[in-house]
């Protein structure tokens, strides 16, 4: 049982629920994730972006000639978003009586310390693929929960990143602040995550009617499932 909160965020612009910065998100740009995931799926596969945010990827992904319908709890966040379908709604509660080529859940949304939670994301992605589809889900590579610490990069775009106040309040569970600065503006982001070894994730998955088919690059962050 998780009694703390999951995530919560300060800084300038809207937050959203889960303590996103929308002004933050509005600033980053793709790094190789559409070219990963177009790659996976058949030319202009049909996709639900779950937690689609500004449209980081979902732009990408349109111009690489996919159908991309964009899912986001924030309306401040789809308000950034130009052609595709845009759908207010939380993940877990989502009903489109529709399927889809591939449904995509990154950010590592899966992570979640909340297992009812992740379980409820696991579900709306079976309702939402096709029996020809599949899932492509991103989670941190299980070992990175071992090693992680307080860092600091600066990616070349004019901003800093920082992770600070890191803890492990219990068996596989990371708590973490990210600080992000751009220019004069500063946003914080807790989170409170699990770690899921493949195991774990497999058993996750076969409740919710899925199963891991591959990882799609050697680190095993980037995992695609198919319906059971």
């Amino acid at each position: 049982m998780i009694s703390r909160r999951l995530y919560h965020g300060t800084g300038p612009g809207p937050i959203t629920p889960d303590g996103c910065a929308v002004d933050y998100y509005a600033t980053l740009t793709a790094r190789g994730e559409p070219e990963l995931i177009h790659a996976a799926v058949p030319p202009g596969a049909s996709i639900l972006e779950l937690g689609a945010g500004t449209g980081r990827i979902t732009h990408p992904l349109l111009a690489l000639g996919h159908e991309v319908v964009a899912v986001d709890e924030s309306p401040d966040m789809l308000a950034h978003i130009t052609g595709a379908e845009t759908v207010l709604s939380p993940i877990q509660s989502l009903e489109l009586n529709r399927t889809f080529d591939l449904v995509l859940l990154m950010s590592f949304v899966v992570e979640t310390a909340d297992d009812d939670l992740r379980a409820a994301f696991l579900r709306t992605c079976h309702r939402h693929v096709s029996a020809g589809g599949c899932v492509i889900l991103q989670r941190k590579p299980p070992e990175w929960y071992d090693t992680v610490q307080p860092s600091e990069r600066v990616p070349g775009d004019g901003s800093t990143v920082r992770m600070t106040d890191v803890h492990r309040p219990g068996p596989g569970l990371l708590e973490a602040t990210m600080e992000y600065t751009v220019g004069d503006r500063h946003w914080t982001h807790t989170f409170l995550s699990r770690r899921l070894d493949d195991d774990l994730l497999e058993s996750e998955l076969n409740r919710a009617g899925l199963t891991i088919s591959e990882f799609l690059e050697p680190s095993r962050e980037w995992v695609r499932a198919v319906p059971r």
